[in-house]
């Protein structure tokens, strides 16, 4: 494909997946409104990260939408929860954790559907992984293949035939070692990205959340030195 007037809303959380999600896009040459979100997270560092990743890769438009699940808390990221630091990463048993936010995808997802309606785009991106994060359940292909079918179901573009919505998931079956390949492939700065769900004030990230853990694993099996790492002075 090479259409650049032909857009698409990507979501763009600031983190290493959801940067290297745009550059694909990018490079298959849509047209890029990228959609943030302050929800209230712990992790809000992430969206001054965002605004760096959008503005370096030139994107028509992005914009953060607010509001504020801490209202319902239920998540160690939009509560006085701890986040869990160390957990074992590959426990079947480990269930879904307690980083994960309800209903979250379903309300970003609900916000670029509504934003694709006014632009007319007809491609959402968005850089869930059914690998790294098979705990949470809006991040699997089934949700994503449901709430692509209601998406065309509740839409005026879609009942009235104009054209038919798609999810794009490009990283769904990428572990996280060919997530970064991918996007060091297409030129990523990786040390522009946040990834830690416990950062501290300056950016610094903790280096033992669950984030922080697959991204370094990530980074170990590709065999290159995380920047972000770098740019702190740390060592993975």
């Amino acid at each position: 494909m090479n259409n650049p007037t032909k857009p698409a809303v990507v979501l763009l959380s600031g983190g290493l997946d959801s940067a290297t999600v745009l550059a694909m896009a990018k490079r298959q040459g849509y047209a890029v409104y990228a959609m943030s979100f302050n929800y209230g997270q712990r992790h809000v560092l992430e969206l001054e990260r965002a605004r760096d990743i959008a503005q370096k890769a030139e994107v028509l438009q992005h914009t953060v939408v607010s509001f504020d699940l801490r209202a319902i808390g239920g998540s160690a990221l939009t509560s006085a929860m701890e986040v869990p630091k160390d957990r074992p990463l590959d426990d079947p048993l480990g269930g879904i954790p307690v980083t994960y936010v309800p209903a979250r995808n379903t309300i970003f997802l609900s916000f670029a559907l509504a934003w694709a309606e006014v632009l007319g785009a007809q491609d959402i991106f968005i850089g869930v992984n059914a690998l790294d994060y098979s705990g949470y359940p809006d991040c699997r292909p089934e949700y994503i293949r449901s709430y692509e079918a209601m998406a065309n179901l509740a839409t005026r573009a879609g009942v009235e035939g104009h054209h038919r919505l798609q999810i794009h998931t490009p990283l769904m079956q990428m572990n996280k070692a060919g997530i970064i390949r991918e996007g060091m492939r297409l030129g990523v700065d990786y040390g522009q990205t946040s990834s830690c769900y416990d950062p501290a004030p300056d950016g610094r990230p903790c280096g033992h959340c669950d984030s922080c853990q697959l991204r370094a694993r990530g980074f170990g099996e590709v065999g290159v030195p995380d920047p972000l790492y770098q740019r702190y002075g740390m060592t993975s």
